[in-house]
């Protein structure tokens, strides 16, 4: 079975971390086919909107540990500079909306990667751990950057330290995803966003991403004159047009993306 499974559907790729006996656990091959899926994600103009979710219970466990021992082991500035990192930079530069369904437990590089999507949910029975420090490592696949700006410094620091695990309800009323879902009901729920945001104006969805990354470093000013830029960008778009003609026809819009 290949370790990433991939399908398009309604304007949306599914990806489907699929390693379920490893909980869906890193390795090489995987890391680098997801990265090859999100390049397609974002050249296929077919696909509008990204669903990524794990098989079996889990997620995604982070690392396989088999990697970093015995004679093949792979270095760790490897692993980040060419696993991780352009992992979660391809999601963050996307010009499409990522939703991300936890439908197990997300720990470690696994949690990370989740946490940098644009919508988070998790089924009621999923976790996320910081494990880091339960092996001597620091977190890391942007964690340390995201995870403070979700929850605040306190939280952040405290669960990096100490690797509690966090329950999907906790997640949730902390801030760190956005919507719980009943185990039974989750994949219909989940999908059911991603599915809705396709056939939103995705053009603007894009541009309110670059809005969003830009304010990791801009100051106010800065942010202010970013936010006037993309908004006459926004204002160009064919959907923009489209919504004002459609509320003033008293008609429900159809987008297009464009």
């Amino acid at each position: 079975m290949p370790s990433i499974l991939f399908e398009i559907k309604n304007s949306v790729a599914f990806i489907t971390l699929n390693r379920p006996d490893k909980f869906n656990s890193f390795n090489r091959e995987m890391a680098l086919l997801l990265q090859s899926k999100l390049d397609e994600c974002a050249s296929n103009n077919e696909i509008r909107a990204v669903y990524l979710t794990g098989s079996g219970k889990a997620f995604c466990a982070g690392q396989d540990i088999g990697e970093l021992v015995g004679e093949a082991k792979i270095e760790i500035a490897q692993i980040l500079s060419e696993h991780y990192n352009p992992i979660v930079k391809k999601i963050r530069d996307l010009q499409k909306p990522v939703v991300c369904a936890v439908n197990g437990v997300a720990a470690g590089a696994g949690a990370n990667i989740a946490l940098c999507a644009d919508v988070v949910v998790a089924t009621e029975s999923a976790s996320f751990i910081q494990a880091f420090s339960k092996i001597g490592l620091i977190p890391d696949s942007g964690g340390t950057y995201t995870l403070p700006r979700l929850i605040g410094w306190q939280k952040a620091s405290a669960l990096m330290m100490l690797g509690d695990k966090v329950s999907a309800a906790d997640a949730e009323k902390m801030g760190m995803i956005f919507k719980v879902f009943a185990d039974e009901t989750f994949e219909d729920e989940s999908i059911k966003i991603a599915t809705t945001l396709a056939q939103m104006p995705t053009h603007g969805l894009a541009l309110t991403k670059q809005a969003l990354n830009k304010s990791f470093t801009n100051n106010w000013e800065q942010q202010l004159n970013a936010e006037d830029e993309l908004q006459q960008q926004a204002a160009k778009t064919n959907d923009y047009a489209e919504g004002i003609n459609a509320f003033l026809e008293k008609r429900k819009p159809t987008f297009n993306g464009n």
